[in-house]
């Protein structure tokens, strides 16, 4: 039933330097009620794209299969993988031609990857806008994470400042935001490919900047 529902969230996408990083939290809500804390936000699509999720969380899920499906059927045509702007083109495609729990897809998303024109990340609204930007955040929390982005986003960003930078929007909506938290999952993507952070390195790199992480 709570895969039905409208969920909150802080989703955040960072161009930097070497590529991008996707960042998220862990917490589904139900109206008033923690419905989940352990809710995967951010899916790998490929080795070069990753996908953020916000919204309701059965659409959501739908929909980053129907993304990884095509990805993997362009590659298998191509014998290349798909540029950035192809894969948040044809996802916003696909919004708009609607479908859903509701008639429409309820979500907000954000695309974020690297190929040979370096990193890039897109916003995707439920009409099936697409709109790319050096940084962005969808979700509830996002006025709160938007605060530290715009203070602290350099567009010479190196890949280690820009998961730090993460953390720092991610606590600045958990603290503030009751449907954001249940800790932090982060990834980078750059020419080297797609590679989760893991929660000890996102741990040491809190505790260094004075931030406590919440586990679920």
């Amino acid at each position: 039933m709570s895969e039905q529902l409208k969920t909150g969230t802080t989703t955040i996408g960072i161009v930097n330097a070497d590529g991008v990083v996707l960042a998220t939290e862990h917490r589904a809500t139900m109206g008033n009620i923690i419905a989940h804390k352990e809710v995967q936000k951010v899916f790998r699509i490929d080795n070069n794209i990753g996908l953020t999720t916000a919204g309701l969380v059965g659409d959501a899920q739908i929909l980053a299969r129907y993304m990884k499906a095509e990805v993997e059927l362009y590659n298998l045509k191509r014998q290349t993988p798909m540029p950035v702007k192809s894969a948040a083109t044809m996802l916003s495609n696909i919004l708009r031609r609607g479908g859903g729990a509701q008639g429409y897809f309820y979500v907000g998303l954000i695309v974020g990857g690297w190929d040979r024109n370096g990193g890039q990340v897109y916003s995707i609204d439920a009409a099936g806008g697409c709109i790319g930007d050096h940084y962005t955040s969808i979700g509830s929390g996002s006025l709160f994470a938007y605060g530290v982005l715009e203070d602290h986003y350099k567009k010479d960003l190196s890949l280690d400042d820009a998961i730090n930078l993460g953390i720092r929007a991610l606590n600045a909506a958990m603290k503030r935001d009751s449907a954001s938290g249940d800790g932090m999952e982060i990834v980078t993507i750059t020419k080297d490919g797609y590679v989760v952070v893991s929660q000890e390195e996102i741990l040491k790199r809190a505790s260094r900047m004075g931030i406590t992480v919440p586990k679920p």
